[in-house]
């Protein structure tokens, strides 16, 4: 094994390299999050490593940021993305000469506001999106474009480092969710990386003797050129399509944190790699030192293998690109930006272990089946449309419904109060009125009057995120409706803000969790 710090001694011919699909390296920016914490004595050395992107070219219209839970825990989304840049020695392991930097590989890792939890969502290179206004190296911002390829928005202004502003600015206006922070790796991380832990642990899922790759199917242990390839690679793995290597590289990044977690890390092997990831790393401004990655790192200690969960954005071919699966794929913006995990639940409760089967992603039928999936509306002292066969006011006291509720629309939206309204009737709320469109607000806001602080916490568990505040002189409750829970989309519509009764397929037969066994599911790539 070589040092992590040398260049790796497996190599292959650079014609073959060039021929190998792009992007791998934000499998490496999940370790990275892992490992960053180190002694405040070595943040220097780290510091003088990092790159950090201008923030001048992040939209200034943004979603309002996560929900938070008692305690001050805020939900964090984190965009991770892998850098083909041949650019910095990056040519000897990925072959081809230096030109515009592609980003083939994007993750979007949502932590859940307990940070004991975590999906980490994979958007395909070829997926069909709206590029929105972008900032150009010459300081002009670019008109929005519809239907391109996701990966397009990193090669905006032709530049050889990427424009991970402008995907991070797509990613917020095609999910409704703030990107709180961006982390770049390029093959030089990921190569030095996955040397500095021994090698990962992968499954091949057949012989693969192409494009100079040659795998023996089975279980083995890879480490830098060799992993590289193995995550790049499309051709000679299933269908050769992007969608199977996702799949591989999910299957990865979960042995990759497995090894992790399972070994620990001591100086020996933390420091090289540390010093080698942060070389490879370019970071937000909010990341943009040693010592801020690695206080986010250990923010994420607690996320056990079992809470972590990989999906891939609900997806189906249309031609030789990618198209989303709607409304399956608005219902998973609409389950992360409600903090609410892939079957619907709040996080205590999945913590509290398994519900109604019916709630399960593996045992839902399929929404769309029926003409899209069901809009119930909430249940009162559970959760907003996650399961079946509730009962109004289950898990509260049936008294708070008789309390009055006044909605009022802070979205910016048309149509909220009178939907929110209708939804609170059905849930069982006896005495509901619309009130007047107030001022935008980013958060949803509860009020409630003396004696009246049960009934509102009751109405907020609706509302995940929700802001409590007492009020002098109100009668009742008074729910202010804003952006987090009804987000304007594009085109002026809103973004769906209540959930199915059953969790669409198009998200259940993209989940694959964390500690799923490394060979499961990976005949497709």
């Amino acid at each position: 094994m070589t040092d992590a710090l040398s260049r790796p001694t497996q190599s292959a011919p650079a014609g073959r390299r060039t021929r190998l699909a792009r992007g791998a390296g934000a499998t490496a920016a999940v370790l990275v999050l892992g490992t960053a914490a180190i002694g405040a004595w070595f943040y220097q050395r780290l510091d003088h490593n990092l790159t950090t992107f201008s923030a001048e070219g992040i939209a200034t219209s943004r979603p309002p940021a996560g929900p938070t839970v008692a305690g001050g825990g805020r939900a964090v989304n984190v965009l991770l993305l892998g850098s083909d840049t041949r650019n910095d020695g990056n040519d000897e392991l990925g072959g081809g000469d230096a030109g515009v930097g592609h980003s083939d590989t994007a993750i979007l890792l949502h932590v859940y506001a307990d940070h004991k939890h975590a999906v980490a969502v994979s958007i395909p290179r070829d997926t069909l999106v709206t590029i929105p206004a972008c900032k150009l190296p010459d300081g002009r911002w670019t008109a929005p474009k519809a239907n391109q390829m996701f990966n397009s928005a990193f090669t905006v202004g032709t530049s050889t480092a990427g424009n991970p502003a402008c995907t991070q600015n797509t990613v917020e206006a095609l999910t409704g969710l703030r990107v709180d922070h961006t982390i770049v790796v390029d093959f030089k991380g990921f190569a030095a990386m996955t040397e500095a832990v021994h090698g990962v642990d992968v499954c091949v899922p057949g012989d693969v003797n192409s494009f100079g790759i040659h795998l023996t199917k089975g279980r083995q242990t890879v480490s830098g050129q060799t992993a590289l390839d193995y995550v790049r690679a499309r051709h000679g793995f299933g269908d050769g399509s992007d969608i199977g290597r996702v799949k591989r590289q999910q299957a990865f990044m979960a042995s990759l944190i497995k090894k992790v977690q399972g070994q620990g890390l001591d100086l020996t092997t933390l420091l090289p790699l540390a010093d080698a990831a942060t070389k490879s790393l370019t970071v937000d401004p909010g990341l943009g030192s040693a010592a801020k990655l690695a206080e986010f790192a250990q923010s994420l200690q607690d996320i056990k293998l079992a809470d972590l969960k990989f999906v891939t954005v609900p997806w189906r071919y249309q031609g030789d690109r990618v198209a989303l699966v709607q409304p399956d794929a608005d219902t998973l913006w609409t389950l992360l930006r409600q903090d609410r995990t892939l079957d619907g639940r709040s996080t205590d409760q999945a913590s509290a272990g398994p519900t109604d089967p019916a709630a399960s992603p593996t045992a839902s039928p399929d929404a769309s089946a029926t003409g899209g999936p069901a809009t119930g509306a909430p249940t009162p002292g559970t959760t907003a449309n996650t399961a079946p066969n509730t009962t109004p006011g289950a898990t509260g006291n049936p008294a708070d419904l008789a309390v009055p509720v006044t909605v009022h629309n802070a979205t910016g939206a048309g149509g909220v109060a009178g939907r929110v309204s209708d939804e609170l009737r059905a849930a069982g709320y006896q005495e509901v009125a619309v009130g007047p469109n107030t001022r935008v607000r980013s958060t949803t806001l509860v009020e409630y009057g003396e004696g009246r602080a049960a009934a509102a916490e009751q109405l907020a568990r609706l509302y995940p995120g929700a802001e409590l505040r007492a009020a002098a002189g109100t009668n009742g409750l008074v729910l202010t409706v804003g952006q987090d829970h009804g987000t304007p989309g594009a085109g002026g519509t809103t973004r769906p803000t209540t959930l199915p009764t059953t969790i669409p397929t198009g998200i259940a037969e993209n989940v694959r969790p964390a500690d799923t066994d490394l060979c499961s599911d990976l005949s497709f790539g």
